[in-house]
């Protein structure tokens, strides 16, 4: 490799200048970061918005201003999303800056490192072991072995020579050499592939998000036909006048529209990314933070992971030779060797003394072989794991082998192989004689146990996935606290079909593979779970893409930083209780506060239906809406989204809001139609039947609010209290904003027997809710296993349900 290995003097300062003013520059298509631009004309420009501003205009055309009431809150909303996302955007971008992947690049002759956003076409790179090939290009010196899974989906190492191909998107597994850029940014092959994707409908990564666009959707589609409907009805049937018919067609299409969710949403995630970013966590993906809070399996590597990043040699115990020569054949071998990795690193600094041996030829390591060589003479010195190295003879020397690695050493076999070899292509025929063993230790992160504990405390299974011995990685992991440890095997005895059957029975699996790690990954997925797979090294690239949620480490390589999802900026594993807490917080209180944003939608959309059915006029004004909006979902939903709300998330996110909020939605529908029909007897009067309808959805609202809010805690009595006191406020102050007028003594009373009745109707309707909710959860986790006394244990428990205390 060496005699093909030249420096060229790459591009001039004034031909990257000039490269740079014509746009051949290598900015990535696929950052998902947003401009200030697009925050602004995403939160103002939106489908909903459209709708109120039409909803206005009508509403000032017919000179109804007073219910223009619920305009206040839907500019304050845009302003607050606008603020916050901007805010988190200031973060994040600091984070970004700080963690930019960089490049080794020739210009004018000199070696520099750059940002692979300042790479321009023409330029020349440096590549070597763990690098992503940021574009398009050629090698033009040196040799590598690159890894295109990526792009391909073939797991296997391809050889780069000078003149060869290299594409964007792919890694460095060994070797190092000189490239020059032929297609970059939206030209290169990485780049294409991420625009086909984009062009495609691809599914969401967050069941949370998916979950509420199709909500939005379906509510986007029904409003407009629905809203006209209601208008003929009014108008056409009911000879209301036009100012009236247009109030009670808004009023409705008002109700069903979700107006703050969608933007609660947006902001909670922005908020926990940037609450993330300054305890040194960033998303590459915003989503991830909700994935990763329901993981249920949590696949780590050994090395970066529960021990520290860097390596030890402890010892070296001669086999057949004496300790002197062995350490003076390691030395010759470590210092001829590109220290790519961390292992050729913590060998050549224990092994530095000078020899005057010439070495011929490097074989470099790669994931395959699992083992590096040097050809010396005729002969070639091999060091790596022992399995692969001594092949047949291992049986001879796994007794004494097995000893130090079930004292937590990490064992490399050295040896002399009695031919020089080609390359890394050609395999290990022949016996090798055995000149001893390198001892290396990783210590523990101090940290670990704790993390691994908190991960048992919260129902999450950790699974050990390493490439070591697994009597290595075993020993390690019961250390690290990890629970069942003793469960391992050796990767190299899995079938290919007894995947799914061994991540059931092991938790530790040493001598795996790459391309295992992946099969490894998706089998758990088969088997039902939400998998995270962290990971610091190339080798962990193509599972960690597999998985759900990915984690890597910052200390690790570039390729593997760019793969995942989430990255530990200090490379801290005791971090991820933090990320997992905040996915939690998002969820837990998002659907809280969706339950009480689709109470007063399902009670619109139903209240709509009625009067459609039965040809009557929508019996409330926008103005009352807007009330109830404010203070009995808006507000509360607002302040309880602040909470630390850590509880462990239970069930799919569909059934957990509808469970909550439909109870309350047909509570609302059965008091205000009931009223409604009792006004065709009583003759109440439109105004007054608007004034203590709007009173009944302001008690169920109360209702729903307590209901979800449980168990109370001081936090949440306030809020309680506080929503309480303002819809209290807002009555007695701005009745007249709010269109509500003095009732009789016959509408008090229907008041108080409709408000009795809905306290009955909602607890039924919440017990029957809670006890489906429960079942549907129980279903989730055991699935076609569920028998029918599960079913009925389960739907007792719903009934009887109090939820969890809230860990602060």
């Amino acid at each position: 490799m060496k005699d093909n290995f030249k420096q060229p003097i790459g591009l001039t300062s004034a031909e990257v200048d000039q490269r740079t003013k014509e746009g051949k520059v290598n900015r990535a298509v696929n950052d998902q970061a947003k401009t200030a631009w697009q925050i602004i004309k995403e939160n103002t420009f939106t489908y909903f918005n459209l709708i109120f501003l039409v909803l206005s205009i009508l509403l000032v055309i017919v000179g109804e201003y007073k219910d223009l009431t619920f305009l206040p809150v839907i500019i304050a909303n845009m302003i607050i999303g606008i603020v916050q996302e901007l805010r988190a955007k200031r973060v994040l971008d600091k984070l970004n800056v700080m963690n930019t992947t960089k490049i080794a690049v020739i210009r004018d002759g000199k070696e520099e490192v750059i940002p692979i956003e300042h790479l321009v076409l023409g330029d020349v790179i440096v590549l070597q072991t763990g690098d992503q090939i940021p574009a398009d290009g050629q090698v033009i010196s040196g040799t590598l072995r690159v890894n295109e899974a990526l792009l391909t989906g073939e797991a296997d190492e391809i050889e780069k020579d000078v003149g060869t191909e290299l594409m964007s998107g792919s890694f460095v597994v060994s070797g190092k050499a000189y490239a020059r850029l032929e297609k970059v940014g939206k030209n290169s092959y990485v780049s294409k592939l991420t625009l086909e994707a984009k062009a495609m409908n691809s599914k969401e990564g967050s069941e949370m998000v998916r979950s509420i666009n199709r909500l939005i959707k379906w509510v986007g589609i029904i409003i407009i036909p629905c809203g006209i409907a209601l208008f003929i009805v009014a108008r056409y049937v009911n000879h209301l006048n036009l100012a009236d018919s247009v109030v009670s067609m808004e009023a409705a299409v008002i109700g069903m529209i979700p107006e703050g969710l969608y933007l609660l949403t947006t902001i909670a995630l922005a908020l926990a990314a940037m609450r993330l970013a300054r305890s040194q966590v960033m998303l590459h993906d915003m989503k991830s933070v909700e994935t990763l809070a329901r993981v249920n399996v949590l696949c780590v590597d050994k090395t970066g992971t529960i021990t520290e990043p860097k390596m030890e040699v402890e010892k070296i115990i001669p086999v057949n030779t004496n300790k002197d020569d062995l350490a003076k054949n390691i030395s010759v071998f470590a210092q001829n060797m590109p220290h790519d990795n961390a292992t050729i690193k913590a060998v050549a600094n224990a092994f530095n003394q000078k020899a005057n041996i010439q070495v011929k030829k490097i074989i470099p390591f790669t994931s395959v072989n699992k083992y590096s060589g040097a050809v010396v003479g005729e002969s070639t010195l091999l060091m790596g794991a022992p399995e692969f190295v001594l092949r047949g003879q291992f049986k001879d020397y796994e007794k004494e082998i097995n000893k130090y690695t079930s004292q937590g050493y990490r064992v490399l076999a050295f040896a002399k192989y009695p031919e020089a070899l080609e390359d890394e292509k050609q395999k290990l025929s022949k016996e090798v004689d055995l000149l001893g063993y390198i001892l290396i230790s990783n210590p523990i992160r101090k940290e670990a146990r704790n993390t691994f504990k908190y991960f048992e405390r919260q129902g999450v299974n950790v699974k050990v996935i390493s490439g070591d011995n697994p009597l290595t990685v075993a020993r390690v992991a019961k250390q690290a606290g990890i629970k069942d440890a003793d469960k391992l095997i050796d990767a190299t005895e899995i079938g290919e079909g007894d995947y799914e059957e061994v991540v059931r029975k092991y938790n530790v699996f040493g001598r795996v593979k790459p391309d295992q790690k992946k099969k490894l990954i998706k089998a758990l997925q088969k088997n039902g779970n939400t998998v995270a797979m962290t990971g610091d090294g190339v080798n962990d690239i193509l599972a960690m893409k597999s998985a759900d949620c990915s984690i890597a480490m910052a200390s690790g390589n570039s390729a593997a930083v760019q793969a995942s999802q989430v990255v530990l900026l200090d490379s801290d594993f005791a971090r991820m209780p933090k990320v997992v807490d905040e996915g939690r917080k998002v969820v837990n209180n998002i659907e809280r506060s969706a339950s009480l944003f689709l109470v007063k939608n399902i009670f619109s959309f139903l209240m709509a239906i009625f009067s459609l059915v039965f040809a009557m006029s929508y019996p409330l004004r926008p103005a009352q809406i807007a009330l109830i909006s404010a203070f009995t979902i808006g507000l509360p939903s607002f302040l309880l989204a602040l909470e630390n709300n850590y509880s462990r998330i239970r069930g799919k996110f569909i059934p957990n809001v509808l469970s909550r909020a439909i109870p309350g939605g047909i509570t609302d529908m059965l008091a205000v139609s009931i009223l409604v029909v009792a006004d065709m007897v009583l003759a109440l009067g439109r105004q007054e039947v608007a004034t203590t309808a709007t009173m009944l959805l302001v008690a169920v609202g109360m209702m729903v609010l307590y209901h979800i809010s449980r168990p109370l805690n001081k936090f949440r009595w306030t809020v309680l209290g506080g929503s309480f006191l303002a819809l209290v406020l807002a009555v007695i102050f701005f009745h007249n904003l709010f269109a509500l007028s003095r009732i009789s003594a016959t509408a008090v009373f229907l008041l108080l027997v409709l408000f009795f009745a809905e306290i009955t109707i909602f607890r039924f309707l919440s017990k029957f809710a809670d006890g489906v909710r429960e079942v549907l959860v129980v279903y989730d986790q055991k699935g076609k296993d569920l028998t029918l006394n599960d079913i009925k244990q389960a739907y007792r428990k719903g009934r009887n349900l109090v939820n969890m205390p809230i860990r602060k």
